[in-house]
């Protein structure tokens, strides 16, 4: 069993849910008493938000690089960065190691082709949404479709996820609204939507909506799973 490296902290309530699928995965494959093996860095997020909300890429690309290259020296074999957001500074942080980054949205890509979906709907932060770096990699260099919320709809998922979910803070009404977005992606023609932050599987599953849902830290943890027995 290779050893996976978890950059987390962004926010931990998702990091945990990593360790949790992670460990519940090895445990339903292996059975008995095993259990994964994992190395956790996570971050202060309150070091990482007001770099994000000032557009300061370089700086938080530094502090995730200096992490992951932590993650390399305690033996991980592969780096898990457990947040869609931050893979925008992904290639940056690729070049500080040696070992594999197995990027959240390839997986999730992997996922949605063998689905058969064409066009999917992107829900995350804004930096998510209205950026090149997710959707683009979608469509460059897998031919995925994607279509994304208006300012206004935008602007609701970001602040639930900011203001509430990586509080731990889940609200009945924030699942209204959100299932609301998903349907206005639907009638623009989504087949499915991907759910591009890691928190928001804390507020939204597929019992919730007759929509498909790509819950991209299910499929990321699994991926690292099957990096692990690889």
């Amino acid at each position: 069993m290779k050893t996976i490296g978890l950059l987390g902290g962004m926010s931990w309530e998702s990091t945990a849910a990593y360790y949790q699928i992670i460990n519940t995965e090895i445990k339903k494959r292996l059975g008995g008493l095993h259990s994964a093996k994992v190395i956790v860095y996570s971050v202060d997020f309150g070091e990482i938000e007001p770099l994000q909300r000032a557009g300061n890429w370089p700086a938080t690309a530094r502090t995730l690089s200096q992490a992951a290259e932590s993650l390399q020296a305690g033996g991980a074999d592969c780096l898990v960065i457990c947040t869609n957001t931050m893979h925008k500074v992904a290639g940056e942080i690729a070049q500080h190691i040696d070992i594999p980054l197995l990027h959240i949205a390839d997986a999730t890509a992997a996922e949605i082709h063998a689905s058969g979906h064409a066009c999917v709907g992107l829900l995350g932060t804004r930096f998510t949404m209205a950026d090149a770096f997710y959707r683009g990699r979608l469509t460059d260099r897998f031919g995925i479709d994607v279509v994304v919320p208006d300012k206004a709809d935008q602007d609701v998922v970001h602040d639930v996820i900011y203001e509430e979910l990586c509080r731990g803070d889940i609200r009945e009404s924030s699942r209204k609204a959100y299932l609301q977005v998903i349907g206005r992606l639907a009638e623009q023609g989504a087949g499915a939507v991907i759910l591009g932050c890691t928190e928001i599987s804390l507020l939204v599953q597929q019992a919730h909506t007759v929509t498909p849902l790509f819950d991209t830290t299910r499929i990321h943890a699994l991926e690292a799973v099957n990096f692990s027995l690889s």
